[in-house]
């Protein structure tokens, strides 16, 4: 005889099913993200880790009942809008940060250097393994064109806010290598999101016009965003820099405008977090501004919602047929494009800039670490049917081991004395001015 009644209402049902859904999520994550830290390790891996654990390949093997009792089909569902929301407001508060300038048209240059070897390399190479794997691990209808051009798009990201939170955590964000990466992997990173932008139009719409529609009224979108919404933001940033304070009113302001644009993306079939993105490059880069909005937002995003997609990721993650050596060998064939592409292709190009080996080895490190941001393009791939479960599950793979590689590869390069130099030599090019002073290490979460 049960102590409890079985609520007649769906409503409560379903509330008493997804509470003890979201403290199982928390705990998992808040147990694998300190253990991550206490092996010096970032956060997110351990976030990362938890999600897969609390799939079907560990906990649904060990107790299967009670992974389909904790993450039935409605809970589910109810952890994709969840997740949903919370990434787009997470890459909202990404792009917010996107606030770093080249003090010349030299740095800029070297930045752009560094950036297209960050995504031009991986994305060749990933898109031979595709053209190996298509065969025998595409979705029937998926083109080997669109294949390729999403797998190499996927080995291209990089962890921009973990880069800038080990950047900024050693105080070395004003040194020549820190300001170089920041802006190299900023470019990437924007690049990419824009690469997926278009490729889920091309994807998702019947024939080449409809998809030139959808990218057409994208690029409309972004323009109207960047310019006219920008315009009229300026004011409320102005307004928070003066009194020092951005209230309940301007949030108001700042989540509908985050939330609009998220909606319409997803309505025009570019995906929410896109929309999340261009609305943070839109908003007020006053430092006082941006550090309120991310004292205000980042830690509930970071906390609350974002191990639910992390949670989401794992349930549809299935690495049980990895033993086989089909499986096998194609993650090998992917890792070895993205650490060759990413972390040798970043040290080459910074090295041909004038930076040293070790220099060069630790910005490759960096760059080649995917953490959160792979995982929010490889869902995209997933839900739009562009890729399989089973190479979802192998490109999560790829991001838990490459994010893994980024602390100890930096370490590796940079020792603690020439880690000093670097400091010593910034020491004077600091500049309290700058906005990404304020944004970057509030948003470094991935």
């Amino acid at each position: 005889m049960s102590f409890f009644n079985t609520p007649t209402d769906k409503n409560l049902a379903l509330l008493l099913d997804v509470v003890p859904a979201v403290l199982v999520v928390l705990v998992a994550s808040g147990v694998c993200g300190r253990l991550a830290v206490a092996l010096r390790q970032p956060r997110v891996l351990g976030e990362m880790v938890a999600g897969v654990l609390l799939g079907p390949t560990v906990l649904g093997k060990l107790w299967p009942h009670s992974q389909t009792s904790f993450f039935s089909a409605d809970v589910k569902s109810v952890l994709y809008v969840w997740s949903t929301v919370g990434l787009t407001l997470f890459m909202f508060l990404v792009g917010s940060g996107f606030s770093h300038k080249a003090a010349d048209a030299r740095e800029g240059g070297r930045a752009a250097v560094l950036a297209l070897s960050g995504i031009g390399v991986p994305l060749v190479l990933g898109m031979g393994v595709g053209a190996a794997l298509h065969g025998e691990m595409s979705l029937p209808g998926v083109g080997m064109g669109e294949f390729c051009l999403f797998l190499g798009g996927a080995l291209s990201i990089t962890a921009f806010p973990m880069l800038a939170r080990i950047l900024y955590e050693r105080n070395l964000q004003h040194s020549r290598l820190g300001r170089l990466s920041l802006l190299g992997a900023s470019l990437d990173d924007a690049a990419a999101w824009c690469f997926l932008a278009v490729l889920t139009a091309l994807h998702g719409n019947q024939g080449l016009g409809k998809a030139l529609g959808t990218i057409a009224l994208a690029a409309l979108f972004s323009l109207v965003m960047l310019v006219f919404v920008a315009r009229a933001l300026k004011p409320l940033g102005e307004r928070v820099e003066r009194t020092g304070r951005l209230g309940f009113d301007h949030l108001y302001v700042v989540l509908a405008v985050v939330l609009a644009a998220g909606w319409f993306t997803d309505l025009i079939g570019v995906y929410s977090v896109f929309g999340g993105f261009i609305a943070g490059l839109s908003m007020p880069k006053n430092p006082v501004f941006v550090a309120a909005l991310h004292q205000r937002m980042m830690d509930m995003v970071c906390v609350l919602m974002l191990p639910a997609f992390f949670t989401f990721s794992g349930l549809n993650t299935q690495l049980d047929g990895i033993g086989g050596w089909p499986m096998l060998i194609a993650f090998l064939l992917m890792l070895a494009a993205a650490v060759t592409g990413k972390y040798t292709g970043c040290a080459l190009a910074m090295r041909s800039i004038g930076f040293s080996w070790r220099e060069s080895w630790a910005v490759g490190g960096l760059m080649n670490a995917r953490g959160l941001m792979i995982l929010i393009f490889i869902n995209v791939g997933l839900a739009d049917h562009i890729i399989s479960r089973d190479v979802f599950s192998l490109l999560v793979l790829v991001a838990v081991v490459t994010t893994g590689m980024a602390l100890p590869l930096f370490r590796w390069a940079i020792p603690e004395t020439r880690e000093k130099q670097l400091i010593a030599a910034a020491s004077g090019a600091s500049d309290p001015s700058n906005p990404s002073d304020a944004s970057v290490p509030a948003s470094a979460r991935s």
